[in-house]
C-alpha cells in the first residue's frame, strides 16, 4: 500500500465511511487566506515546481534552517532547481513534523506521485512535476480551483488595494466565486510613524480624500470598506498579538492619531488605546454590514533580528506568544455588546494554553439569534496539523457545539494548499468514526454524517454570506 491511500489516517470503518460518503465530495469554501487575486484572474501557470509549491513557504523553510541549510539555499539567490534538491533533501528529516504529511499529500494530488521525496528521487520528481506544469490546464491558478471544487474564496487585502483583479474576476465566467477581505494592520501602526505616514498616503490617494486628523482618516477608512462591501467582501480580518482593552475616548485617539502624524512614535500604553479605538471601529463597521469580523491572536512576530534586518519580514521567524489573553478578549467583546455591535466574530488561536480559555469567552457572547454567532476558529497557522486540528476539535466540543463549526481554511500563498481541507476533514472524520465505535456517540451514520457535511461545507456556506458560495 502506499503512503497517500484511499483511507490514509482513517483508523475505523466508521470513519471511512464518513469521509467517503459525507465529507471526501464536499466543496470548499477558503474563506481565509492569502493567495494572490493578481494570479487567478490572469490564470497564472507556474515556470517550475518552486514557484508552484516552495517559493514564500514559511514551514518549509523553518525546516530546511532546522536541517543545517544554508540561507541563500533557503531564501538566497540559489537557483529555483537548487532550493527545490535542498528541500528535498529535508524531507525524510521531517518525519513526524506535519510537512511530511503535507509534502506526499500535495505530491499525490496535484501530481499523482505516490513517491517518498529526497535527495535520491528529487531531481526525477523535479523533472515529473516540471513536465505535468507545463502541459496541463489543471495546475494553472484557475485550474487547480476548479479541480479542488472550490466555490468561493476570500483572499486578504489592504484597505488601500483597488481591487482591480477581483473585479476583473467578478466580470469573468470564472466559476469560482473570489471576494476580498478587508485586512486593516496597518492603521494601526503608530508607534512607527514613518511606515504609518507612508501608508496614510497610499489611503488618500485609494480613497481621494485628503487626512490630516483623525475624523478624517475614519471618513477615509469607511469609504474603503464600502468600496470593499461592493465588490462582495463580506470578512475583515487583523493579525494581533491579542485583542486589546485599553480604552479611550476619541479625543485621546485624536491626540495619538496627531503625534504620529508629526514623526512621534506611540508609546505602548498609547498604542494599545489607539489600537483598542480602532478595533472597535471596524467592528462596529462590519456589525453594521453583517459581515464576520477575524482575529488572529497569540503570536510574536520577526523574532530573529539579524535576518529581519537582512532580509525582511515573514521569513519564518515568528512563534507562538505567551501574552495573557482572556481579560482583554472579554472586555472588548463586551464593550461592543452593551453597544450592541457585536457582530459575528471568529476568533484564530495560536496557543494551545488559550484553547480553553478562549473558547469559553466567546462562549459568554452568543446572542441566542444567529446560530455559531461566536466561532472558536480552526487550528491555526503552528496548529493547521494533526494534533492541533484534534485539540480545537475537542475544545470547541467540550464548550461550545462542534456542529455550528465552519470548519477549515488554507491560510496560505500556496495554491498547492488546498489539500489543508482534505487533510481536516480526514481527521475530523476519524474523530467521529473512533467516537461512534467507541459508543461514545449514537452509531447513526445519517446523523453524524450530516453533521460532518455541515462543518465541511454547508456551515460557512450559511454564517458567510458570500454571495454565490
Amino acid at each position: 500500500m502506499t503512503f497517500i491511500h484511499d483511507d490514509f489516517l482513517l483508523t475505523t470503518r466508521s470513519s471511512r465511511r464518513l469521509y467517503h460518503e459525507y465529507a471526501a465530495h464536499q466543496p470548499i469554501i477558503d474563506y481565509h487566506n492569502h493567495l494572490s487575486p493578481r494570479d487567478i484572474a490572469e490564470n497564472r501557470r507556474f515556470g517550475n515546481l518552486f514557484e508552484m509549491w516552495v517559493d514564500h513557504d514559511h514551514y518549509k523553510w523553518r525546516a530546511m534552517r532546522a536541517n543545517g541549510i544554508s540561507e541563500e539555499l533557503v531564501t538566497g539567490n540559489a537557483s529555483p532547481k537548487e532550493k527545490f534538491l535542498a528541500f528535498a533533501k529535508t524531507v525524510p528529516y521531517t518525519l513526524r513534523n506535519p510537512l511530511y504529511h503535507w509534502t506526499h499529500l500535495e505530491l499525490k494530488r496535484f501530481f499523482d506521485i505516490d513517491e517518498l521525496l529526497s535527495d535520491r528521487n528529487a531531481v526525477s520528481i523535479w523533472e515529473q512535476c516540471n513536465e505535468q506544469i507545463t502541459n496541463r490546464d489543471d495546475l494553472t491558478t484557475q485550474g487547480i480551483l476548479k479541480k479542488f471544487g472550490v466555490t468561493a474564496l476570500c483572499t486578504t487585502d489592504d484597505p488601500v488595494d483597488d481591487l482591480k483583479y477581483h473585479r476583473q474576476l467578478a466580470e469573468s465566467s470564472f466559476g469560482t466565486s473570489v471576494y476580498p477581505a478587508f485586512r486593516p494592520d496597518w492603521a494601526l501602526f503608530v508607534h512607527r510613524p514613518t511606515e504609518f505616514k507612508a501608508w496614510l498616503t497610499k489611503l488618500e490617494l485609494s480613497a481621494d480624500l485628503t487626512i490630516s486628523n483623525l475624523r478624517e482618516f475614519m471618513d477615509a477608512l469607511r469609504s474603503r470598506h464600502d468600496f470593499f462591501h461592493g465588490l462582495g467582501a463580506r470578512l475583515s480580518d487583523h493579525g494581533c498579538e491579542y485583542v486589546p482593552a485599553a480604552f479611550c475616548d476619541e479625543s485621546t485617539a485624536a491626540y495619538i492619531f496627531d503625534a504620529a502624524l508629526r514623526g512621534l512614535p506611540a508609546s505602548s500604553e498609547q498604542h494599545a488605546q489607539f489600537s483598542t479605538y480602532m478595533l472597535l471601529e471596524f467592528a462596529k463597521m462590519d456589525a453594521a454590514k453583517g459581515w464576520t469580523n477575524q482575529f488572529h491572536t497569540g503570536v510574536w512576530r520577526n523574532n530573529n533580528t539579524r535576518l529581519f534586518e537582512s532580509i525582511g519580514r515573514d521569513l519564518g521567524c515568528d512563534s507562538i506568544a505567551d501574552t495573557p489573553q482572556g481579560k482583554s478578549l472579554g472586555r472588548f467583546l463586551d464593550q461592543l455588546d452593551r453597544e450592541d455591535s457585536l457582530g459575528k466574530t471568529i476568533i484564530y488561536n495560536l496557543n494551545p494554553n488559550d484553547n480553553y480559555l478562549i473558547s469559553t469567552m466567546i462562549g459568554n457572547f452568543q446572542d441566542g439569534k444567529t446560530a455559531g454567532k461566536m466561532q472558536f476558529g480552526s487550528g491555526w497557522w503552528y496548529l493547521d496539523q494533526k494534533e492541533g486540528m484534534e485539540w480545537q476539535i475537542n475544545t470547541l466540543s467540550n464548550t461550545g457545539l462542534l456542529s455550528r463549526f465552519i470548519g477549515m481554511l488554507t491560510d496560505s500563498r500556496s495554491f498547492m494548499s488546498f489539500t489543508r481541507h482534505e487533510y481536516f476533514r480526514r481527521i475530523l472524520c476519524d474523530i467521529f468514526g473512533r467516537d461512534m465505535e467507541n459508543g461514545e456517540i449514537p452509531n447513526d451514520e445519517s446523523m453524524v454524517g450530516e453533521m460532518v457535511a455541515n462543518i465541511c461545507y454547508f456551515n460557512a456556506k450559511k454564517f458567510l454570506g458570500l454571495e454565490n458560495s
